[in-house]
């Protein structure tokens, strides 16, 4: 159902690789609320993916660049701008990587040059992005600027890895450079811890289907899918909730305040009695 809340609003929405993608649902949650947007990822993820399916169904100009270079992302936001016909109001930022996960490199013997690049990619790109857009003054006040996260920046999910690392860090710009996007530009900018969601990246994860079961388990409302997510970001780029902001919102079913469920008592009880 459409409630046109983002009728007239313009956007830039990364990461849209595939139809399990966040962004992708995302991308069509916003398109079905009026929303406008470019389209915009690596040019290897992009090769990897089936973004020009999701372009054509929502109308969108795709402009490719690696969120990691700074003049990438100078021309991708003027060519949003230009495209768009004017100022931007919302961006989503979902995009992470690990070489040293995709590798099954362990985190107590990291290969740091992957480490470095996975950084760069999951976090950094997030400040850099921040920073183009802010100094380009290329956001309407009252702008949404949204960041996916997960709660291993919280605690310990030993496969997670240096991802981990990287989610803690991509909160924390959020919250530093929200501060100053807020008080100048009358912007936010929020992150959204996800439940652990079946998307073609978090699968790479060793032991991810583990995660999923033991997160469903333990949330009293069952996991957020990737379309409750996008949900839930439209709600925060629409004018519903202009007050929210440095703020790390945890969309997960209630795990993150449970410290044991029922369903999980009753898992470990049947093994030890088997």
């Amino acid at each position: 159902m459409s409630y046109n809340l983002l009728k007239g609003k313009r956007g830039i929405i990364f990461g849209a690789l595939d139809e399990n993608s966040i962004a992708w649902k995302t991308a069509e949650r916003v398109h079905e609320e009026g929303g406008t947007f470019v389209l915009t990822n690596a040019p290897i993820a992009m090769r990897m993916g089936s973004i020009n399916k999701l372009a054509e169904k929502t109308g969108s100009k795709i402009i490719p660049a690696d969120a990691t270079s700074v003049e990438d992302l100078e021309n991708l936001v003027a060519g949003a701008v230009e495209e768009l016909g004017g100022k931007i109001d919302f961006v989503l930022h979902s995009i992470g990587m690990s070489i040293n996960v995709r590798k099954g490199r362990h985190y107590t013997d990291q290969k740091y040059d992957w480490t470095q690049k996975g950084t760069d990619v999951s976090a950094m790109s997030f400040h850099k992005t921040l920073q183009v857009l802010y100094q380009k003054d290329a956001m309407n006040a009252w702008g949404s600027i949204v960041a996916l996260t997960y709660m291993a920046a919280q605690r310990v999910f030993p496969d997670y890895n240096d991802m981990a690392d990287n989610k803690a860090y991509l909160e924390s710009i959020a919250r530093s450079f929200g501060y100053f996007f807020g008080r100048d530009k009358k912007v936010r900018v929020n992150t959204i811890s996800q439940s652990p969601t079946p998307t073609t990246a978090g699968q790479g994860v060793k032991g991810f289907d583990g995660f999923i079961a033991y997160a469903d388990k333990m949330s009293p409302l069952g996991n957020a899918t990737a379309q409750d997510c996008a949900d839930y970001t439209v709600s925060l780029f629409s004018d519903l909730t202009k007050k929210v902001t440095l703020q790390n919102l945890f969309h997960d079913g209630g795990f993150s305040n449970m410290g044991v469920s029922d369903a999980v008592m009753e898992a470990f009880v049947e093994k030890e009695e088997q």
